[in-house]
């Protein structure tokens, strides 16, 4: 007797219409080791929001931190330059590479079937950097566009209508970086096609360099780059925008109960107050 078959269609993906969050990685790692390494986020946070992860455009050594569990994960990626090493680029070029990965992220996920509204960046230690400098960028277009009655124009996402609400920054750093070159002027950004380790840093971050949208930062107490990551919170973003999550630990993400938890509700919080509707589940 033939095995019968079923012609039932398969059940749609239940995270194809909930907003979604763009994720970014470290450097010297990539997107399938970040989704990796966000496991217990991911668990929490994928009943609210469809996270989409990028790859960054160029190559480089793996981070150390990584080789003994990620090892084999190859190839790794950059998103910035932190090592002398790291191939020259002008700046044109660097924004233009970053771009491109980003829409193709972003373009990629619309095929798939993604049809929730872009609402967040989510990134760790250089990704996390490469995110508030995109809400710094989107910022800065919208004040040109107040000013002068001019469209807001596409961002450093290449992708037209898409708006930022809100940041995740997970062990991000000062300086932030300039991702764009006719608008943004600031002593205290970073220029895209430079190496950001040993920045000489500012007495005081102009207005044009400090961000004002709603930000989640989280700090690892045992981290050797707190102290970057405190100048992002204190010096770059503005006073009342941001949530700040300390726990326990060194240059990682959370993985623990507790730590999730707080890191989680935290998130939830942000967009709940920028008008994501969430689903709590911590």
């Amino acid at each position: 007797m033939p095995a019968s078959i079923s012609t039932s269609n398969p059940p749609a993906d239940p995270s194809l219409s909930l907003p979604r969050l763009l994720c970014l990685h470290g450097g010297g790692v990539n997107a399938a080791i970040f989704a990796a390494q966000s496991r217990s986020l991911i668990k929490h946070l994928s009943r609210s929001f469809r996270l989409v992860w990028a790859d960054a455009p160029f190559l480089c050594p793996p981070h150390a931190d990584v080789i003994a569990v990620y090892g084999t994960y190859a190839p790794f990626r950059r998103w910035l330059r932190w090592l002398p090493e790291h191939a020259d680029i002008d700046a044109d070029s660097a924004i233009e590479e970053i771009t491109y990965a980003l829409r193709l992220a972003i373009e990629d996920d619309d095929r798939a079937g993604g049809r929730g509204e872009w609402v967040g960046l989510m990134g760790f230690s250089q990704g996390a950097k490469l995110a508030a400098s995109m809400l710094l960028e989107q910022q800065a277009r919208e004040a040109r566009a107040a000013a002068t009655g001019e469209g807001v124009g596409v961002g450093t996402c290449g992708v037209e209508g898409v708006r930022w609400r809100f940041g995740v920054l997970l062990a991000g750093r000062a300086p932030l970086a300039r991702l764009n070159e006719e608008i943004q002027h600031s002593r205290a950004l970073v220029g895209a096609e430079a190496i950001s380790e040993g920045f000489g840093f500012v007495d005081e971050v102009e207005e044009e360099a400090v961000l004002r949208a709603p930000t989640v930062h989280v700090h690892g107490m045992a981290d050797p780059g707190l102290h970057l990551h405190q100048r992002l919170l204190e010096q770059y973003c503005e006073e009342g925008s941001a949530t700040l999550v300390e726990w326990d630990g060194a240059h990682r993400i959370p993985i623990k109960g507790k730590d999730v938890e707080r890191v989680v509700n935290a998130i939830y919080d942000v967009a709940e107050k920028t008008g994501v509707p969430v689903t709590r589940s911590v």
